[in-house]
């Protein structure tokens, strides 16, 4: 009997793997040139040097004494928000109201930590739990409306931002909710008072940077997630959700129960930034109008560049607070900090071109077989 060699069945399995990875991997690396050749561009029409540009905020991001481990921290709060935009898409829902989530899970927080009485620790582990139910709740608020109602959740969600918008403005300024009770004056306040010390996250240094345990536990999280959602049943239901309402209804789930629990968990992870937001520093420990600063939209954004994939949301996170952190050295070059936003707008559509290609390479394949069996 002759025997296969076995060059001949794994040999050609991996230069088709390899060659696989290549095409998929390029279209990434071209959008991304010409995304930065055209940020390169921009740079220099504005009379600045590009490769100065690019060097402050590689400064400003890592390479400056301490820079990376404040990249870290903003990167915390993004891959949250990404992790639990990750869960409502794999389950069909598109929760896009996570900037009001996160700030109704920092009012929670704060109300815990400046309010309330108790051992440092018990009330730090409170303000996170209660940051993350409350961050839960106000997105039950859209799921309730989606499944009792049936107002689209991308409606609902948005437009409940502006409504918390509108709560954090008169809680912060009323003495029973969350108003600074050591502010004096006739002017009304426009901040919570600081968390103690004791309700703060603590912090661990590495090699002269600092960041807290926050990015410990959301990367902790982006594992579970990442194995919850791949092989265990609740995941699989939740994929199957997203895939096909019908065939997920034929199979016994039940998309009201399993789209509730997405919605509500999606919401908590972005209450659960707000408060490790808080409890990490941000805005010198209050919580004020301007508090959430646009980190539930990019971490939308971060999730979505990373396919909705929980480790890939790491590195990606780390890239949006780099441009964050970065941008505030760019005053030094004489450039304006808005050039980092078109930046980063030029590479979100650089990392959005190839999966939009190859859907419609995938979509031309489809149409294209079904006319030959026709």
């Amino acid at each position: 009997m002759t025997q296969t060699p076995r060059a001949a069945v794994d040999g050609p399995g991996r230069p088709g793997r390899w060659r696989s990875a290549a095409e998929t991997a390029l279209p990434y690396v071209l959008s991304v040139g010409v995304a930065l050749f055209l940020s390169a561009g921009l740079v220099a029409v504005t009379g600045n040097s590009w490769l100065r540009v690019f060097g402050a905020l590689l400064d400003g991001a890592f390479l400056e004494p301490g820079r990376w481990g404040e990249t870290l921290i903003v990167a915390t709060p993004l891959l949250l928000v990404a992790l639990g935009m990750v869960v409502g898409v794999k389950a069909g829902l598109f929760n896009i109201g996570q900037e009001g989530q996160l700030l109704v899970g920092a009012m929670a927080m704060a109300w815990v930590g400046t309010r309330l009485h108790g051992p440092g620790p018990l009330l730090l582990l409170l303000g996170l739990a209660l940051g993350m139910a409350a961050g839960g709740g106000y997105a039950g608020i859209a799921a309730v409306m989606r499944y009792r109602r049936g107002v689209p959740e991308v409606i609902s969600t948005l437009l409940l931002v502006f409504l918390a918008y509108q709560l954090n403005g008169f809680a912060i300024q009323t003495r029973w909710l969350l108003r600074d009770l050591g502010a004096t004056g006739p002017s009304r306040s426009v901040a919570t008072a600081a968390l103690p010390e004791s309700v703060r996250l603590p912090f661990v240094r590495l090699f002269g940077n600092e960041f807290h345990v926050g990015l410990l536990v959301a990367l902790v999280l982006a594992v579970l997630m990442a194995w919850a959602l791949g092989r265990t049943v609740w995941g699989f239901r939740l994929r199957l959700l997203g895939h096909s309402t019908f065939v997920a209804r034929s199979t016994g789930v039940s998309a009201a129960r399993s789209g509730s629990l997405a919605l509500c968990l999606s919401g908590g992870l972005a209450g659960l930034a707000g408060a490790v937001m808080l409890a990490g520093g941000a805005s010198g420990y209050r919580v004020g109008t301007s508090f959430a600063q646009n980190y539930g939209w990019q971490g939308l954004l971060v999730a979505l560049l990373a396919r909705t994939n929980p480790i890939a949301a790491i590195p990606m996170a780390v890239v949006f607070a780099s441009l964050r952190t970065g941008s505030g050295f760019l005053a030094a070059t004489g450039v304006d900090r808005k050039i980092v936003e078109v930046v980063q707008a030029l590479l979100v559509l650089a990392l959005l071109i190839p999966p939009a290609v190859q859907f419609l390479r995938r979509r031309r394949r489809a149409v294209a077989a079904a006319r030959e069996e026709v």
